[in-house]
């Protein structure tokens, strides 16, 4: 089964946001290549969401079944349906995740 893969707009900006701060701090190839592999990661729960692990951060009482997938520093954070995948989160793996994604939830919007 292929699942398919909604993007939330705020996910969206996380993207943006990345992809700004690499190519005003570092090179605009750098962030090229970051946005390539993100977006790679994403596509790649398509086929099978739950290779990604659960987030350490992430108590047990957030109801849904959210997953990650990495590439470092980065993580893609998604929660899995029964014939979709919700992207929530993109971020900087070292930040508090928990905190991250609850305030995203509330605000969430897929188009």
């Amino acid at each position: 089964m292929i699942y398919r893969v909604l993007i939330g707009e705020a996910a969206e900006r996380d993207l943006q946001e990345i992809y700004d701060w690499i190519s005003e701090d570092d090179s605009i190839s750098h962030a090229d290549h970051v946005l390539d592999e993100l977006v790679r990661a994403a596509e790649s729960i398509a086929t099978f969401p739950e290779r990604g692990s659960r987030p350490k951060d992430l108590l047990p009482s957030v109801n849904g079944d959210f997953r990650q997938v990495l590439f470092k520093p980065y993580c893609v954070v998604y929660e899995v349906k029964p014939t979709e995948v919700l992207i929530h989160l993109i971020a900087d793996g070292r930040r508090n995740l928990q905190s991250l994604l609850l305030r995203r939830l509330s605000e969430d919007q897929f188009g």
